[in-house]
Protein backbone atom coordinates (compact mmCIF):
# COMPACT_ATOMS: atom_id res chain seq x y z
CA UNK A 1 0.00 0.00 0.00
CA UNK A 2 1.55 3.26 -1.30
CA UNK A 3 2.10 6.27 1.33
CA UNK A 4 -1.60 7.96 -0.65
CA UNK A 5 -3.55 4.71 -0.20
CA UNK A 6 -2.69 4.71 3.59
CA UNK A 7 -3.84 8.65 3.62
CA UNK A 8 -7.12 7.67 2.42
CA UNK A 9 -7.52 4.44 4.74
CA UNK A 10 -6.50 6.92 7.24
CA UNK A 11 -9.12 9.69 6.16
CA UNK A 12 -11.77 7.05 5.45
CA UNK A 13 -11.45 5.33 9.00
CA UNK A 14 -11.42 8.51 11.00
CA UNK A 15 -14.81 10.26 9.27
CA UNK A 16 -16.74 7.05 9.89
CA UNK A 17 -15.16 6.80 13.45
CA UNK A 18 -16.61 10.01 14.15
CA UNK A 19 -19.52 9.53 12.24
CA UNK A 20 -20.36 6.19 14.75
CA UNK A 21 -19.48 8.49 17.53
CA UNK A 22 -21.56 10.65 16.74
CA UNK A 23 -24.73 7.96 15.92
CA UNK A 24 -23.96 6.48 19.51
CA UNK A 25 -24.26 10.26 21.25
CA UNK A 26 -27.51 11.04 19.62
CA UNK A 27 -28.74 7.59 20.85
CA UNK A 28 -27.63 8.70 24.13
CA UNK A 29 -29.25 11.48 24.05
CA UNK A 30 -32.88 10.55 23.38
CA UNK A 31 -32.35 7.20 25.65
CA UNK A 32 -32.45 9.66 28.34
CA UNK A 33 -35.16 11.53 27.10
CA UNK A 34 -37.26 8.46 26.27
CA UNK A 35 -36.36 7.49 30.30
CA UNK A 36 -36.98 10.97 31.19
CA UNK A 37 -40.49 10.77 28.69
CA UNK A 38 -41.70 7.71 30.36
CA UNK A 39 -41.18 8.60 33.84
CA UNK A 40 -43.50 11.68 33.14
CA UNK A 41 -46.28 9.83 31.48
CA UNK A 42 -46.41 7.17 34.14
CA UNK A 43 -47.20 10.75 36.57
CA UNK A 44 -50.78 9.97 35.74
CA UNK A 45 -50.89 7.07 38.03
CA UNK A 46 -50.77 9.90 40.62
CA UNK A 47 -53.92 11.64 39.47
CA UNK A 48 -55.00 13.79 36.04
CA UNK A 49 -53.77 16.78 38.64
CA UNK A 50 -50.58 15.81 39.41
CA UNK A 51 -49.94 14.89 35.76
CA UNK A 52 -51.21 18.68 34.69
CA UNK A 53 -49.04 20.03 37.37
CA UNK A 54 -45.83 18.59 35.52
CA UNK A 55 -47.18 19.06 32.18
CA UNK A 56 -47.81 23.24 33.50
CA UNK A 57 -44.72 22.81 34.33
CA UNK A 58 -43.17 21.80 31.19
CA UNK A 59 -45.39 24.51 29.00
CA UNK A 60 -44.57 27.69 31.89
CA UNK A 61 -40.97 26.79 31.12
CA UNK A 62 -41.22 26.44 27.48
CA UNK A 63 -39.47 23.12 27.55
CA UNK A 64 -42.22 21.54 25.93
CA UNK A 65 -41.78 23.82 23.05
CA UNK A 66 -38.42 24.26 22.82
CA UNK A 67 -37.52 20.62 23.94
CA UNK A 68 -39.87 19.01 21.47
CA UNK A 69 -38.18 20.44 17.78
CA UNK A 70 -34.60 20.13 19.62
CA UNK A 71 -35.50 16.20 20.36
CA UNK A 72 -36.84 15.92 16.75
CA UNK A 73 -33.97 17.42 15.36
CA UNK A 74 -31.59 14.89 17.54
CA UNK A 75 -33.76 12.19 15.84
CA UNK A 76 -33.73 12.69 12.48
CA UNK A 77 -29.86 13.33 13.21
CA UNK A 78 -29.81 10.12 14.57
CA UNK A 79 -31.80 8.18 11.54
CA UNK A 80 -29.85 9.72 9.19
CA UNK A 81 -26.46 8.34 10.92
CA UNK A 82 -28.12 5.43 11.46
CA UNK A 83 -29.24 5.15 7.88
CA UNK A 84 -25.45 4.38 6.79
CA UNK A 85 -25.77 1.13 7.42
CA UNK A 86 -29.53 -0.26 7.06
CA UNK A 87 -30.18 -2.33 4.30
CA UNK A 88 -32.70 -0.57 2.26
CA UNK A 89 -32.71 -2.58 -1.15
CA UNK A 90 -34.04 -5.94 -1.52
CA UNK A 91 -30.67 -7.58 -2.57
CA UNK A 92 -29.23 -6.40 1.08
CA UNK A 93 -31.88 -7.24 2.66
CA UNK A 94 -31.68 -11.17 1.04
CA UNK A 95 -28.04 -11.09 2.02
CA UNK A 96 -28.42 -9.84 5.33
CA UNK A 97 -31.42 -12.60 6.18
CA UNK A 98 -29.47 -15.42 4.67
CA UNK A 99 -26.26 -14.51 7.15
CA UNK A 100 -28.38 -13.78 10.07
CA UNK A 101 -30.03 -17.49 9.39
CA UNK A 102 -26.10 -18.75 8.92
CA UNK A 103 -24.76 -17.41 11.66
CA UNK A 104 -27.50 -17.88 14.23
CA UNK A 105 -25.93 -15.38 16.37
CA UNK A 106 -27.89 -13.82 18.95
CA UNK A 107 -26.02 -10.10 18.62
CA UNK A 108 -27.23 -10.42 14.80
CA UNK A 109 -30.62 -10.55 15.41
CA UNK A 110 -31.07 -8.22 17.89
CA UNK A 111 -29.23 -5.85 15.46
CA UNK A 112 -32.34 -7.20 13.19
CA UNK A 113 -34.85 -6.06 15.72
CA UNK A 114 -32.96 -2.66 16.39
CA UNK A 115 -33.02 -2.00 12.57
CA UNK A 116 -37.16 -2.79 12.14
CA UNK A 117 -38.43 -0.77 15.42
CA UNK A 118 -35.67 2.00 13.90
CA UNK A 119 -38.10 2.47 10.79
CA UNK A 120 -41.14 1.90 12.78
CA UNK A 121 -39.77 4.70 15.01
CA UNK A 122 -39.06 7.10 12.50
CA UNK A 123 -42.78 6.56 11.22
CA UNK A 124 -44.99 6.69 14.54
CA UNK A 125 -42.24 8.80 16.47
CA UNK A 126 -42.84 11.65 13.71
CA UNK A 127 -46.80 11.05 14.18
CA UNK A 128 -46.59 11.33 18.03
CA UNK A 129 -44.73 14.50 17.89
CA UNK A 130 -46.73 16.17 15.32
CA UNK A 131 -50.05 15.18 17.18
CA UNK A 132 -48.66 16.35 20.37
CA UNK A 133 -46.92 19.74 19.27
CA UNK A 134 -49.99 20.76 17.11
CA UNK A 135 -52.85 20.52 20.67
CA UNK A 136 -50.64 22.15 23.04
CA UNK A 137 -50.94 22.68 26.19
CA UNK A 138 -50.64 18.69 26.96
CA UNK A 139 -53.35 17.62 29.29
CA UNK A 140 -54.23 14.62 31.14
CA UNK A 141 -57.98 15.05 29.53
CA UNK A 142 -56.48 15.34 25.83
CA UNK A 143 -54.25 12.37 26.72
CA UNK A 144 -57.26 10.76 27.73
CA UNK A 145 -59.63 11.35 24.69
CA UNK A 146 -56.31 10.82 22.23
CA UNK A 147 -55.72 7.13 23.82
CA UNK A 148 -59.55 6.47 23.51
CA UNK A 149 -60.42 7.48 20.33
CA UNK A 150 -59.91 5.06 17.85
CA UNK A 151 -56.93 3.18 16.56
CA UNK A 152 -54.32 5.31 18.58
CA UNK A 153 -54.69 2.20 21.72
CA UNK A 154 -52.94 0.11 19.22
CA UNK A 155 -50.88 3.21 17.73
CA UNK A 156 -49.68 3.63 21.33
CA UNK A 157 -48.96 -0.52 22.00
CA UNK A 158 -47.38 -0.56 19.10
CA UNK A 159 -44.94 2.50 20.23
CA UNK A 160 -44.26 1.48 23.63
CA UNK A 161 -42.89 -1.89 22.64
CA UNK A 162 -40.76 -0.19 19.55
CA UNK A 163 -39.42 2.56 21.83
CA UNK A 164 -38.43 0.21 24.76
CA UNK A 165 -36.82 -2.94 22.10
CA UNK A 166 -34.71 0.13 19.99
CA UNK A 167 -33.83 1.75 23.10
CA UNK A 168 -32.24 -0.93 24.88
CA UNK A 169 -30.79 -2.92 22.51
CA UNK A 170 -29.40 0.47 21.19
CA UNK A 171 -27.58 0.82 24.60
CA UNK A 172 -26.27 -2.55 24.55
CA UNK A 173 -24.54 -2.61 20.64
CA UNK A 174 -23.12 0.92 21.81
CA UNK A 175 -21.81 -0.79 24.82
CA UNK A 176 -20.05 -3.80 22.68
CA UNK A 177 -18.90 -1.21 20.14
CA UNK A 178 -16.87 0.98 22.02
CA UNK A 179 -15.53 -1.77 24.52
CA UNK A 180 -17.68 -1.78 27.36
CA UNK A 181 -19.79 -4.77 26.36
CA UNK A 182 -17.15 -7.54 26.56
CA UNK A 183 -17.34 -11.60 26.27
CA UNK A 184 -16.66 -11.95 30.22
CA UNK A 185 -19.40 -9.36 31.28
CA UNK A 186 -22.01 -9.87 28.04
CA UNK A 187 -24.29 -12.53 30.07
CA UNK A 188 -25.09 -9.71 32.58
CA UNK A 189 -25.37 -6.87 30.20
CA UNK A 190 -28.08 -8.51 28.70
CA UNK A 191 -29.73 -9.42 31.85
CA UNK A 192 -29.40 -5.98 32.63
CA UNK A 193 -30.39 -4.56 29.42
CA UNK A 194 -33.57 -7.17 29.12
CA UNK A 195 -34.21 -5.89 33.10
CA UNK A 196 -34.18 -2.29 31.35
CA UNK A 197 -36.46 -3.49 28.45
CA UNK A 198 -39.24 -5.18 30.44
CA UNK A 199 -39.25 -1.97 33.46
CA UNK A 200 -40.07 0.58 30.52
CA UNK A 201 -42.69 -1.90 28.97
CA UNK A 202 -44.26 -2.25 32.42
CA UNK A 203 -44.61 1.14 33.17
CA UNK A 204 -45.73 2.24 30.01
CA UNK A 205 -48.44 -0.41 29.67
CA UNK A 206 -49.44 1.07 33.63
CA UNK A 207 -49.88 4.75 32.11
CA UNK A 208 -51.58 3.64 28.78
CA UNK A 209 -54.27 1.60 30.81
CA UNK A 210 -54.62 4.33 33.48
CA UNK A 211 -55.20 6.40 30.42
CA UNK A 212 -57.66 4.63 28.89
CA UNK A 213 -59.93 3.92 31.93
CA UNK A 214 -59.38 7.67 33.21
Amino acid sequence: MNSASKVMVGRVGKGSAYLDLSQALSGILLSLFMLGHTLFVFGIVFGAKFFDQVAGFLESTNLAQIGGPIVGLIFLVHFILAARKIPFTTKEQKIVWRQALMLKHSDTWLWLVQVITGMLLLLLGSIHVWVILNDLPITALKSKELVQSGLWLYFNLLFLFSVALHLGIGLYRVGAKWGFVTRSNRFQVKKVIWGLIGGLILLDLISLFRFYFL
